[in-house]
């Protein structure tokens, strides 16, 4: 089951995906954030209380897009009580970057460097048996709701960034209860849009790489998520396809267990304020960065993972100017 986010008669709506064209409109005031805090209250799992809400009423999917309708797919009434975050280093990569760092170890080479070090915590401990704590993973904050691009909608680029990139990942998304308990309500497709060339010059620079807007959806899967998934990214230039590459995650491409992510992100107790909402990146392996592509304003992403539905797609668009900011005082 996949649901939906858009604008309806002046309100947010949430839709049950039929099929490619048809969406059912599921009767909830509020958006999926409400009705997920109403299948908390009645003791129904999210699909349950979708399913019991969905109405006979039928739109068109297409004409939700064409008419610049979609949202993302959760989100919360007041941007600043939804955290964006994410977990780096989480995917296992290339067969010949994992051979190369086993070469390393046996040989007792040069040392490894700290992101080496990190991914190799998660190939030893980050899926641990149940009830145990697994490794540490990179960790990082992207920001409040307010950097949420919708579906569709264009990605800003501040005018200091130095580069523009994808990341296409999977995203957790999670909603606190009143009793201060995380509760994963589903998975969507999300491009997580980093600024490579500033990490790249000083890995301490990846907090500043990560304050960039970011996008996912259009579609929240509610199914439980196969452990292998294979899709893909592209950019287009100019209508033409510029770059295009098939990219794995699901955990039997991952280093780390969701579980061990999600303990070692909301095991911190104030990311358990009750009402509030997660969206969480789980990182990737597959980026035009690493193929040499240099994004511009008006490059479109196309991210898809056919067990999500509909591509995630946004394009560019660069700010212009940069001014200083300013800090007013009194004195």
């Amino acid at each position: 089951m996949r649901l939906i986010q858009f604008e309806h008669q002046g309100r947010l709506a949430v839709g049950l995906v039929e099929d490619e064209q048809h969406i059912r409109l599921i009767e909830v005031a509020g958006g999926t954030y409400q009705l997920a805090r109403d299948a908390l209250a009645h003791g129904r799992s999210l699909a349950e209380e979708a399913l019991l809400r969905a109405g006979d009423t039928r739109l068109d999917y297409e004409q939700l897009v064409r008419e610049g309708r979609l949202r993302v797919p959760l989100c919360h009434p007041d941007p600043a009580h939804c955290l964006v975050t994410g977990t780096g280093l989480t995917h296992l990569g290339s067969a010949d970057t994992r051979a190369a760092m086993h070469a390393k170890l046996a040989a007792g080479e040069e040392p490894l460097t700290d992101s080496m070090k990190m991914f190799k915590l998660g190939l030893d401990g980050g899926k641990p048996a149940a009830g145990t704590e697994g490794a540490q993973p990179e960790w990082f904050y992207k920001g409040d709701g307010g950097i949420l691009v919708h579906p569709e909608a264009p990605l800003p680029v501040p005018a200091f960034a130095r580069d523009a990139g994808e990341e296409p990942e999977l995203v957790g998304l999670y909603l606190i209860d009143d009793r201060g308990r995380p509760w994963r309500l589903g998975y969507a497709v999300g491009n997580e849009f980093s600024d490579h060339v500033t990490e790249k010059a000083n890995y301490l620079w990846l907090a500043h790489s990560k304050l960039r807007a970011c996008s996912f959806g259009p579609e929240l899967l509610l199914d439980p998520l196969p452990a292998r998934l294979e899709g893909e990214s592209r950019i287009l230039r100019d209508g033409e396809l510029l770059w295009q590459k098939p990219f794995v995650t699901g955990e039997e491409n991952m280093a780390h267990s969701f579980a061990n992510l999600e303990h070692h992100h909301f095991k911190y107790a104030q990311f358990r304020r009750p009402g509030d909402v997660h969206v969480h990146f789980f990182g990737t392996s597959t980026l035009s960065f690493g193929d040499g592509i240099q994004t511009r304003d008006g490059d479109r992403f196309e991210i898809q993972l056919p067990a999500f539905g509909r591509p995630l797609r946004n394009p560019l668009a660069w700010q212009r100017e940069a001014p200083l900011a300013t800090v007013h005082h009194w004195n």
